[in-house]
């Protein structure tokens, strides 16, 4: 009877260490209920502000948490800072597109409530894949963050483009996902374990670094990650999925996905799977240089600024997957910082993408042409997004990449150091000639917006949906922009855009000249990953 009682008590719940995952559920909650309100003042207004409320309180209650250390939830998610700063990462991320969403067609098109409850629920999700610390946990944080990302890509219903893209990442995420799940099978079939802990303690003691099934599923959980993170070869579904998708979803999956992925690399390859480095190690070292060289080679032929910026993410995640390679306290803190860094000058380039789009009606290179005599703040946060990512000193990316490559360099991977700069060369081809664009180029003949005020410019495109009650069409103000190209609204407000803009290319030259205060907060990770040389 004794022993019944004992088997049937609930675990123990932390409340105050599963706050700042709580207050993202809490927070879509309340955000699907206000959009229910027939206001527009609340559905327009009230809902993003919400949505930014909760992303706050979800960053502040993770720094109140800061140094706290453990598990919670039966030893499913962790407590440490390594979780903490992913949930920082990913909130910042969805302060932005949250401020991006502000006036776009998308919201307008799925309904705010919704639109803005998914993108909480997926911040949720990524949230808990950071922190997970068993397999079950992990597969379940990723599955929440993926399901509404994947009806979030075709929000904008008027452009086949956005639905398109909303098929080929369910498609392609879903054969992620299944990969991700076998491989984590045939772990637990190896070593008996579901927890991190169990696992790293199994290899070691039952020597498994060599077992057959164990190494078969190390491989399908390299594959299934790699899918989530777009790391060549697995990437073929990143560059249109990118251009499809409405940009400030985009913008989010680009910052808030890297920062959950890369972080749960580091927790699952340096701490579960730790034993088995010196078989996984060299294969993701060849993964990282085949990213690096993809992603920049293939950006060079670009138009779409959107498919650009994914095959600079493809570059970009390999350079972060250099910091796992490794297996060091230094990779993994050169990993975060370069996590955080990319989130910054991401948000940057995409804010003005986003205003850019809004103008025109495209994002092709064109839109931007002349930018610094149009709109000279977001022209300059551009310019710093661009120079920051290709690495140019006195901007945070320069700091990011001198890290990777000093973690490289110091533990016998050289080589990958080398194809590291290289790969960074070939991107100052792609990212300067945006620069020379933005400042040398003629403004694009275009309707400006401004000029138009209270009306609506719309890209002409044969063979547009026909109209129907109840959609895009239908909604006052909105009109239908044809198959492939976004609706331009007029009174979409810029301040948003502009401060988003300005703040994020401040803070990439900022942290560049000042990096010690990011620095020593990166380095409090390192704890949370324990067994590292």
């Amino acid at each position: 009877m004794i022993a019944l009682t004992a088997a049937a008590q609930a675990p123990d719940i932390d409340w105050a260490g599963l706050s700042s995952l709580l207050a993202l559920f809490a927070g879509a909650v309340v955000v699907l209920l206000v959009g229910l309100l027939r206001s527009r003042f609340a559905r327009e207004t009230l809902v993003p502000v919400l949505s930014i409320v909760a992303f706050a309180v979800s960053i502040g209650l993770a720094i109140w948490q800061w140094d706290e250390e453990g598990s919670l939830m039966s030893g499913a998610l962790a407590l440490d800072p390594l979780a903490m700063i992913g949930v920082v990462g990913v909130g910042v991320a969805g302060i932005a597109a949250v401020l991006l969403s502000i006036g776009a067609t998308a919201p307008r098109e799925a309904a705010h409530g919704e639109y803005h409850a998914m993108m909480l629920i997926a911040a949720a999700g990524m949230a808990m894949f950071v922190g997970a610390q068993n397999l079950i946990t992990t597969f379940l944080g990723l599955e929440l963050l993926s399901i509404p990302l994947y009806i979030l890509a075709a929000t904008e219903l008027h452009r086949r483009r956005s639905l398109e893209s909303g098929m080929k990442y369910l498609i392609v995420g879903s054969v992620g996902s299944a990969t991700l799940l076998y491989g984590f099978a045939l772990i637990f079939g190896a070593t008996g374990q579901l927890d991190y802990a169990g696992i790293a303690a199994a290899v070691g003691t039952e020597g498994l670094r060599d077992d057959p099934l164990m190494l078969a599923g190390v491989a399908l959980v390299i594959v299934g990650l790699a899918f989530k993170a777009s790391v060549a070869p697995f990437h073929q579904w990143t560059p249109d999925v990118y251009e499809g998708a409405p940009t400030p979803v985009t913008a989010f999956m680009a910052t808030a996905t890297k920062v959950a992925a890369l972080i749960a690399f580091l927790r699952l390859f340096d701490v579960a799977l730790v034993g088995t480095s010196g078989t996984w190690a060299p294969a993701l070292a060849v993964l990282a240089a085949i990213a690096m060289i993809v992603g920049n080679v293939g950006a060079l032929g670009q138009s779409s600024l959107k498919r650009l910026m994914a095959f600079s993410s493809v570059a970009q995640a390999g350079y972060m997957l250099v910091g796992v390679v490794v297996a060091t306290q230094l990779g993994v803190q050169a990993t975060v910082f370069y996590v955080l860094a990319y989130v910054v000058m991401t948000v940057a380039a995409f804010a003005v993408i986003e205003a850019a789009e809004r103008e025109t009606g495209h994002d092709g290179a064109s839109s931007i042409a002349g930018l610094g005599r149009r709109r000279p703040l977001h022209a300059i946060a551009l310019t710093l997004s661009m120079l920051g990512l290709a690495g140019v000193p006195a901007t945070v990316g320069f700091i990011a990449k001198l890290r990777i490559v000093q973690s490289a360099a110091d533990n016998g991977y050289t080589w990958l150091a080398i194809v590291l700069v290289v790969g960074s060369m070939i991107s100052f081809v792609y990212y300067l000639r945006v620069v020379a664009r933005v400042w040398g180029d003629d403004p694009e003949t275009t309707t400006d917006v401004a000029a138009t005020r209270g009306q609506t410019v719309a890209v002409e495109e044969p063979e547009a949906i026909p109209a129907r009650a109840g959609d895009a069409a239908s909604v006052p103000g909105l009109v239908p922009g044809g198959n492939d190209q976004p609706v331009v609204v007029a009174d979409a407000p810029r301040l948003p855009i502009t401060v988003l803009a300005v703040v994020s290319g401040a803070a990439i030259v900022v942290l560049g000249v000042i990096p010690g205060p990011l620095m020593n907060v990166v380095e409090d990770v390192a704890r949370a990953v324990p067994g590292l040389f």
